[in-house]
């Protein structure tokens, strides 16, 4: 697939730690309650960390006791793209990737019950976006 932001796997293992490279590249998952932003709540607008896209706003981040940044909607519909992700036998699962470079982001789950909005919880790896917070 053609994204906007296209990178050698050089490149990105040169811009990225290795923690980043595994999430975002190699589709990992950084471990419950351990994340940066996981419990923010700095108002502000939280951006892919491999391309710099804007992806979530902190408006609408909710605490899902989950253990990871949980959003239940992307700031703009086009600045993600979702995939079906069967890599857990028996349990299949909607992929979240940043639209614009292909970089893992999450995953995204509906009718888990929050009373969202949406009814939908995008699961997001810290490791995975920047918070640009907003300017006072």
């Amino acid at each position: 697939m053609g994204y906007e932001v296209e990178k050698t796997d050089e490149q990105w293992r040169a811009e990225l730690s290795e923690e980043e490279y595994r999430v975002l590249r190699q589709a990992g998952t950084e471990r419950a309650f351990t994340g940066e932003y996981t419990d923010t709540k700095t108002v502000g607008v939280y951006t892919c960390r491999g391309c710099g896209t804007e992806l979530f706003r902190s408006s609408t981040k909710f605490d899902s006791h989950c253990g990871w940044p949980s959003f239940y909607d992307p700031a703009d519909s086009d600045a993600v793209e979702l995939l079906p992700d069967h890599s857990i036998p028996g349990r299949p699962r909607t992929e979240v990737r940043c639209a614009t470079c292909g970089s893992h982001l999450g995953h995204v789950f509906e009718g888990e019950g929050y009373g969202t909005p949406t009814d939908q919880r995008y699961c997001i790896n810290s490791i995975a976006v920047r918070l640009v917070p907003e300017e006072e």
